[in-house]
């Protein structure tokens, strides 16, 4: 794995990045300031939609852009902090009116549409809990976590009730209300239904934000990793404290910024930052309604102004296939930071991006437990390609392994690699998985959270991603993560995506086997695969390299972009492969 260092170029835009002195900050900072940095309730309290919206209009900057949303035509319609409070106002107002009260559960399923964005705010406004899914799902996936989650209200469009939905209103007892986001005011709404829009037009647009405290749950997050049934991950109003410091730290974000972030909100991403963040700094949030075109892509990089970008391993991956002369067929000069989430980014990406866009993608880390960015490459630092970064300020990381007795033994040598712990608490940090106490005590020794995710720190104290402990390939001995070796292949100028496998074996226990994905126009053949194999060898020796390559089209990944590794080995073993639909991978 490459550990070449890419500095970000200065560029024509003169801002001076939050965090200069990494250490200076890391000594200095504490959560109690973060805390006093946010301006809480009126009347006590805290409430993470207050601080997204209300209060920037009592500070003077209501007239702001706070949301510009672009439609599937590439019209942009703009939300001010003025609009934003008025419309969440009413959303709120109608679930009180519908009865709807603190602590009851409102779904949302939904593509990128301002609906979306104004019924989770509005939820958190009524002291309710916010739960997104994708729009992708099928009706098992909705099903699943409806039922968990105690579903109280729906909100979704006309046709996703009817193809997934409609048949499942018998057995969710606990759903009272589905409102149609997407019909014109006077359209009747589906029998069973409610027309959203004609009760926003009832509702009051003024209304007394509920007074929540810190500890009162306001998110609910989904995550089912690789196996079994999803997990409900409960998130407080505190979070939004992290919220504040890790976009300010992580993303360099600031209130003059043009906000970008990619994520669908159904995964907690799209949420963290997609929604909350970027209001809470402040700044305008640019949310657009299609998938992924890149030509579309880089046409709003270039037109809409946009200074901060969040996006995904996998959307960088696509583009990288286009190659760079796309890329720079556009320009980008008020653009100044570029991050990457999802999965870890390898290194050619970053390296990639660095010769088209002019900077480097810094990647960063967290899960939907932590509610909130954890590691990170910064804008004022160094950028390791193919590194998670360092820890933020306020967040103390580890690698530990457990002994026989389940206790844990932190490793201290630089490159060791081990489970990647990290010290509790911090305000985002997840507060149980709903009904499965048991299954959160889990994730915890003494005041340790427990990520299993394996990685390595080297001596400058960049930490690097080796794998999921359940990733981890056992061959002769040997310990070797999937990661490793994708990095590896993706550094061939022929590989567009690579996902590597443990398959089993009657004398190594494992042997690996990579599965690839080639660029447009490359031929699979078997000289490229002993040209893979070859280059592979000589990068990362005859133990680590795989034994084994095949071609395939596409890998099959989540929902939020990651390699569904168990997939291919279940291809691989002749398995039955299942209902991939409900798989929803960690941030």
């Amino acid at each position: 794995m490459s550990a070449d260092i890419i500095r970000k170029p200065t560029g024509g835009v003169k801002i001076r990045p939050h965090l200069t002195d990494y250490a200076a900050e890391c000594r200095n900072f504490s959560w109690a300031a973060a805390r006093a940095a946010i301006d809480g309730l009126p009347d006590g309290g805290l409430n993470i939609a207050y601080e997204a919206i209300d209060r920037h209009v009592q500070t003077g900057r209501g007239a702001h852009i706070a949301l510009r949303w672009l439609d599937k035509q590439g019209a942009a319609h703009d939300f001010s902090y003025f609009r934003l409070r008025e419309l969440t106002n009413r959303f709120a107002n109608v679930l009180t009116d519908l009865g709807v009260g603190r602590g009851d559960a409102v779904f949302a399923l939904m593509g990128r549409i301002p609906a979306l964005y104004l019924s989770a705010l509005g939820t958190l406004k009524n002291g309710s809990v916010f739960c997104p899914m994708f729009s992708a799902f099928g009706p098992e996936p909705i099903h699943q976590r409806m039922s968990i989650g105690q579903a109280r209200v729906l909100v979704t469009t006309a046709a996703l009730y009817a193809r997934k939905v409609v048949g499942l209103r018998a057995s969710l007892p606990d759903l009272a209300h589905v409102l149609i986001a997407d019909l014109d005011a006077h359209a009747p709404a589906p029998e069973g239904t409610q027309n959203l829009q004609t009760l926003m037009a009832q509702a009051s647009d003024t209304f007394t934000i509920a007074a929540t405290q810190p500890e009162d749950l306001a998110l609910l997050h989904f995550t089912s990793g690789t196996t079994g049934r999803p997990k409900g991950a409960m998130h407080v109003h505190e979070a939004v404290i992290a919220h504040q410091a890790t976009a300010g730290y992580a993303l360099d974000l600031r209130p003059e910024d043009v906000f970008w972030c990619t994520a669908d909100p159904g995964w907690v991403t799209g949420t963290s930052y997609g929604i909350v963040a970027p209001l809470v700094i402040g700044a305008t949030m640019l949310v657009d309604e299609q998938e992924f075109d890149a030509e579309r892509w880089y046409r709003t990089l270039q037109n809409e102004g946009v200074t901060v970008w969040y996006t995904a391993p996998t959307a960088i991956r696509m583009m990288m296939k286009l190659g760079a002369e796309r890329v720079r067929q556009y320009r980008y000069p008020d653009l100044r930071f570029m991050a990457s989430v999802g999965e870890p980014l390898n290194s050619e990406a970053v390296i990639w991006s660095n010769a088209a866009f002019g900077m480097p993608f810094h990647d960063n880390w967290w899960q939907t437990e932590t509610g909130g960015i954890m590691i990170a490459n910064f804008a004022a630092c160094d950028v390791k390609p193919g590194s998670m970064g360092r820890p933020l300020p306020g967040i103390e990381a580890a690698i530990a392994n457990l002994d026989e007795a389940g206790r844990l033994v932190f490793v201290t040598e630089p490159g060791e690699q081990g489970q990647l712990v990290l010290r509790t608490p911090w305000p985002s940090m997840f507060r149980g998985y709903l009904n499965e106490e048991a299954r959160y005590r889990k994730c915890f020794i003494d005041d340790w959270y427990l990520t299993g995710d394996l990685a390595r720190r080297d001596e400058d104290g960049y930490f690097w991603f080796v794998g999921r402990a359940d990733d981890v390939i056992k061959t002769s001995g040997h310990l070797i993560g999937p990661f490793e070796v994708e990095d590896v292949l993706m550094e061939h100028p022929a590989v567009a995506e690579a996902g590597v496998i443990g398959k089993p074996d009657p004398v190594a226990m494992e042997i690996v086997k990579a599965f690839v994905a080639l660029k447009p126009g490359v031929k699979a053949d078997e000289a490229l695969r002993m040209a893979l194999l070859a280059h592979a060898r000589k990068r990362l020796g005859a133990v680590v390299a795989p034994k084994e390559i095949d071609f395939l089209p596409a890998l099959p990944k989540t929902r939020s972009g990651k390699i569904m590794r168990r997939l291919l080995k279940a291809r691989e073993l002749g398995l039955p492969e299942g209902d991939t639909s409900t798989l929803e991978e960690n941030a």
